[in-house]
């Protein structure tokens, strides 16, 4: 593919100076009504066409590039999100998780484990419930209740 660009650019640019040689007549170029100074031939006409065709490509190929970018920044900022929720989904079960887990290390040595979780309703991301143990089991060390430690550990979420 990049051979046949190369074909095809260099043939532009030979049918290009074939013109601009080919033609060397009188003629005038007229832009919105006033006459171009500085342009009397034709080849000189042919050039300022092929320099408008070029400023016009080079607009189309900034176009298209900036449309292309646009397009992979928002489908990888889509993806960022979507990675960004399946990430806070499994952190909100570890931290449920995490919650129970304290809650029977909080309730004692002796205490039964109880089975699983009861299902909350579809939607429910409010805070666990809390239970406060009377103390704490010996050789069980628990973190000291400073709120104001760690904004982590004081958010109800």
């Amino acid at each position: 593919m990049v051979f046949l660009g190369f074909l095809l650019v260099a043939a532009a640019i030979l049918a290009g100076v074939g013109v601009a040689l080919d033609n060397a007549e009188a003629a005038n170029l007229v832009l919105f009504g006033q006459t171009v100074p500085g342009v009397n031939e034709q080849w000189q006409v042919f050039l300022a066409g092929a320099a408008v065709a070029l400023v016009f490509f080079c607009g189309m190929a900034l176009t298209f590039t900036g449309a292309a970018r646009r397009i992979r920044t928002r489908r990888d900022m889509r993806d960022l999100r979507e990675e960004h929720e399946e990430s806070l989904t499994a952190l909100v079960a570890e931290k449920r998780r995490l919650e129970r887990e304290l809650a029977q290390v909080r309730q004692g040595p002796g205490a039964a484990r109880p089975g699983p979780a009861a299902p909350r309703p579809a939607g429910d991301t409010g805070p666990m419930p809390r239970r406060e143990p009377a103390a704490a089991a010996p050789g069980v060390r628990v973190a000291p209740k400073n709120p104001g430690a760690s904004p982590f550990f004081s958010r109800n979420d």
